[in-house]
């Protein structure tokens, strides 16, 4: 269907008002964009002009019946929740500007707000695969190591546990930020991806000398074989070359870091098939570290420095997003619990 360029311009003044006034990062903005997409495609293409309440609430109902492109799949309560809520922030937003004072109110974007049943659903925690640290182990000593790039790959899976560094930032880091004789990975946001752009240090987490051993065996190896300096990525780039017979040749080490994690999350996947593991995204290290520290820390100040070590302002940040108890420890208290008051 052809586009409406009304619209279009519209939707330019807005991502720019995004992108500018809010500070939204481009995938968020993707996302509003999808959500004003689904709407237009619904309306046929109609202006913008032209909204009228009726029109959200037969979006709402439409959105229940969408399919998925992959899988005939109804789409999800959490898309449902998250395009409604972005149509609703446009008409606010949308109500405001010059042309569109007397038609609209912003009253007409609560027309948008999705069910509290759908609402609920959408979020509910979901229980996330959390890996052991022998589990970690066991998949970082069934990765090759045969080349510089599988070498390479291997640190990535140990400083990950060894740091709880997200994966965006650990794709940033360069030499420098890798202290050995402090045992400590200073992530400055000044050149790393942290999450909200915040700066802060932390110490090796006490998961291992297996793991650190890597660490620097793969550092040394940088600086020692490959010419990196201080202000080189730590985990480069790989280089994919051809020869004269348009062959490929072995690959080599870029001195660019990834733009993004995405390669971070192909490693982490390959590495959890290879040694017949679930798989094991590169965040749920972060919750195996919140489930190890909820264990070994025995007093509030030892939970203080553990939680700060993952880059949380308070221990509470910790409990509450990355403190949920896997299935089998929950049991397992819960039968403690019950044999303690039969005893009683």
């Amino acid at each position: 269907m052809e586009l409406n360029a009304t619209n279009e311009r519209l939707k330019h003044r807005y991502v720019a008002y995004l992108r500018g006034a809010r500070q939204l990062g481009e995938h968020s903005i993707d996302q509003v964009l999808k959500a004003l997409d689904r709407f237009e495609d619904y309306t046929r293409r109609k202006s913008f002009s032209e909204f009228r309440i009726e029109q959200a609430s037969g979006f709402r109902k439409h959105l229940a019946t969408v399919n998925t492109k992959v899988g005939m799949r109804r789409v999800s309560k959490a898309t449902i929740t998250s395009t409604l809520y972005a149509m609703r922030d446009f008409i606010i937003w949308l109500a405001e500007q010059k042309g569109f004072r007397h038609r609209l109110v912003k009253s007409d974007a609560d027309y948008f707000k999705p069910s509290r049943r759908d609402e609920a659903i959408a979020r509910a925690p979901r229980p996330m695969l959390v890996p052991t640290v022998e589990q970690i182990g066991t998949m970082m000593s069934a990765m090759p190591a045969t080349s510089a790039v599988e070498r390479r790959n291997r640190a990535l899976v140990a400083i990950t546990i060894v740091t709880g560094a997200r994966d965006n930032a650990t794709a940033s880091l360069r030499l420098k930020h890798l202290d050995l004789d402090d045992r400590q990975l200073f992530q400055d946001a000044r050149e790393v991806r942290t999450k909200f752009g915040k700066t802060f240090p932390t110490w090796f987490f006490p998961v291992g000398e297996n793991f650190v051993d890597v660490i620097a065996d793969w550092k040394q190896e940088l600086k020692r074989d490959h010419g990196f300096g201080p202000d080189d990525p730590l985990f480069p780039q790989t280089e994919v070359s051809f020869g004269a017979g348009g062959e490929v040749l072995p690959s080599r080490l870029k001195k660019e870091c990834w733009a993004n994690a995405d390669p971070i999350r192909k490693v982490f996947k390959a590495a959890c098939v290879a040694a017949g593991l679930p798989d094991f995204k590169p965040h749920s290290f972060r919750h195996a570290l919140a489930q190890l520290g909820s264990h070994l820390c025995t007093t509030p100040a030892e939970y203080k420095a553990w939680s700060q070590n993952l880059g949380h302002d308070g221990a509470l940040v910790t409990l509450t997003s990355y403190g949920t108890l896997p299935g089998y420890t929950q049991r397992e208290l819960i039968a403690g619990i019950g044999k303690r008051g039969k005893a009683a």
